[in-house]
């Protein structure tokens, strides 16, 4: 697989969010009591499903699914990533040139002599999968409009190969079209990343009525697992008390795990590799495996 040296999520600088030095180690976990790991697994699937959901582009949607992605998979959990944003954010920080591949998930979606197997790609960290997108895909929202059933496209296109992994996890653009209603009829679970600034508060407010909706007319099943604070700075008074107003809000849907800044997330996309295997040791690594035990121990 080759790099594309592309590192933008959703129009915004990749990850800009992250791009600041690195955060005392304190600062990456905040008061958080220990979370047991995660018991092996005797067999594969069926898969949950979780969309990766926020209007707000820059939030950390693709970070946090790659490296979530990864951590789950270092804990004997088979993943598969699905790109579904037209800017294949997801693709190229996996080190995936979805402009050079004959089909992507808009194959998917709109060909029905398409299937998910020819669209699969190996990626090089153990035990995860992609399902890679580009630009394409901008025009399945179109296309899709008049199609019977449109909202569970998606759907329809994972379905054969849910048994063969434990969590799917969708990484959706940030518009709240149709795409992303496709992403959430799909889904078990949402998952919000959202960064440390009081701004962000609204956005969640609304994102979580539009699930609302979704519950009621599309997919009775879904539900938040949880609201992931990003880009979090212990040092300043600004993000402690988001932090505080989001846990307010929100209530046990707040991860304890917090995602502080640090230069390693923008260092591990230009280097197309998850921060769990670029930086091994770093208190960004260990925040996304504290987040995959929580995200296991909220789905067993």
């Amino acid at each position: 697989m080759q790099p594309t040296g592309r590192t933008e999520e959703s129009g915004q600088g990749q990850e800009a969010m992250f791009d600041a030095p690195d955060a005392p180690a304190a600062g990456a976990l905040v008061d958080v009591p220990e979370i047991p790991l995660p018991a092996p697994l005797d067999h594969h699937g069926p898969a949950k499903v979780v969309a990766m959901v926020n209007q707000k582009g820059g939030v950390g949607k693709t970070t946090s699914t790659i490296s979530l992605g990864a951590a789950l998979a270092e804990y004997g959990r088979k993943v598969l990533l699905v790109d579904f944003d037209p800017q294949g954010a997801l693709s190229d920080a996996m080190g995936v040139n979805a402009n050079e591949l004959d089909v992507t998930i808009y194959n998917l979606l709109v060909d029905s002599d398409c299937h998910v197997g020819d669209v699969l790609v190996t990626t090089d960290v153990v035990d995860v999968d992609l399902i890679p997108a580009n630009i394409d895909l901008s025009a399945a929202e179109v296309q899709l409009v008049n199609e019977v059933g449109r909202e569970h496209a998606l759907s329809r296109a994972l379905a054969p190969v849910l048994p063969d992994y434990d969590i799917v996890l969708i990484d959706c653009q940030p518009p709240l079209g149709l795409l992303t209603v496709n992403a959430l009829a799909a889904s078990d679970y949402v998952v919000i990343p959202m960064q440390a600034e009081y701004f962000a508060l609204r956005g969640v407010a609304l994102l979580t009525n539009t699930i609302d909706k979704v519950v009621a007319r599309v997919n009775p099943k879904v539900s938040v697992l949880g609201v992931l604070v990003t880009m979090y700075n212990k040092g300043t008074l600004h993000s402690r008390e988001v932090l505080e107003r989001v846990r307010s809000a929100f209530g046990d849907k707040v991860f304890q795990t917090v995602i502080a800044k640090t230069i390693k997330f923008a260092d591990s996309v230009v280097a197309h590799e998850p921060i769990t295997e670029y930086a091994p040791d770093s208190p960004g690594a260990e925040s996304y495996r504290q987040l995959a035990r929580e995200v296991i121990a909220r789905m067993d």
